[in-house]
């Protein structure tokens, strides 16, 4: 009997209707340009650069794994990525029969404003569309990619947006209720939670602060905020990940906008101010390469003595 998936089962105009999509989306997305954004490198060079630059140090087998390239292939492109002086290679402290790979300044340098291109290429492409639209999209692109990926469905179920009316009510919201249901803090956490987003709402400088929403299924399932401290010095602030979306990564990813955006942004270090007892907010920034610098005791918004950290991430 032959699979249901057998090409025999599947009709023409199928078949057609999928590469008439494909066509039209490397078009698009410009795929087909000669350099990926008038660039010296292909589509799977300019991956390759991305997962260097969003990861700390991977191995060369786990960029094979996350990409899905030959082992063969992906070790000529880092050739001769070491050849052009984009990345250096050193031996991990853990294991010294592994190999970690990171971006050289020159690296950052030149990948930078591709990746900023990158974004303004997909930016252009959504300001064209209302609102309503880019939601239309942005759930049928997931509903493409948990189809033919259900295995990882889960973890690519959300959207990243930024903010609009009525998330801020949200942030102030939910930050007052899970923070009160799972570690006890008052009111006055609440209130602190709302002179935030007050302030960064009047005074938002969109070339260098940001808020994101993480969205799914339509409703808001995390956030966080990078503000202005100083001409050089960002602030990573709320970071949020409702209980229904926690082990999917979320955590994590906002994180890595953050520090994706400080980098194009021009910053040299990043900032942060959370509690000793935020176990898993404070798993996330280690991993992130944030290193603690400073702690004080408190009870600002309960009734048990508090512990502050301060955490920074040199850039």
């Amino acid at each position: 009997m032959a699979s249901a998936t057998s090409s025999q089962q599947v009709s023409a105009d199928r078949i057609a209707a999928v590469r008439r999509f494909n066509r039209f989306y490397t078009r698009q997305i410009g795929l087909l340009d000669e350099g990926l954004l008038s660039s010296p490198f292909s589509l799977t060079q300019m991956r390759v650069l991305y997962e260097l630059t969003n990861r700390k140090e991977p191995t060369a087998a786990e960029l094979c794994d996350v990409l899905g390239l030959d082992p063969g292939y992906l070790s000529r492109i880092l050739t001769s990525f070491e050849k052009d002086n984009l990345i250096e290679k050193k031996q991990s402290p853990e294991d010294t029969r592994q190999t970690l790979l990171l971006l050289t300044k020159k690296g950052r340098k030149l990948f930078e404003p591709l990746n900023a291109r990158s974004d303004e290429q997909v930016e252009g492409i959504l300001c064209k569309l209302s609102p309503a639209k880019q939601a239309d999209l942005l759930h049928s692109m997931q509903t493409v990619e948990s189809v033919l990926n259900p295995d990882n469905a889960g973890a690519t179920s959300y959207v990243l947006r930024q903010h609009r009316p009525g998330d801020m009510g949200w942030v102030v919201w939910r930050h007052g209720l899970l923070y009160s249901q799972e570690y006890g803090y008052d009111e006055r956490f609440e209130a602190l939670v709302a002179e935030i987003v007050a302030e960064f709402i009047n005074n938002l400088d969109p070339a260098c602060e940001c808020c994101w929403i993480a969205e799914r299924d339509g409703e808001n399932v995390g956030s966080v905020f990078l503000v202005k401290k100083s001409a050089s010095v960002a602030k990573l602030r709320l970071l949020l990940v409702e209980r229904s979306a926690r082990g999917l990564g979320l955590g994590k990813r906002l994180v890595s906008e953050c520090v994706r955006f400080a980098r194009r942004a021009g910053y040299k270090k990043i900032k942060l101010w959370t509690q000793s007892e935020l176990g898993a907010a404070r798993a996330i920034y280690q991993k992130a390469g944030f290193k603690l610098v400073g702690e004080e005791k408190h009870s600002s918004w309960s009734r048990k003595d508090l512990v502050a950290e301060t955490w920074e991430l040199k850039l």
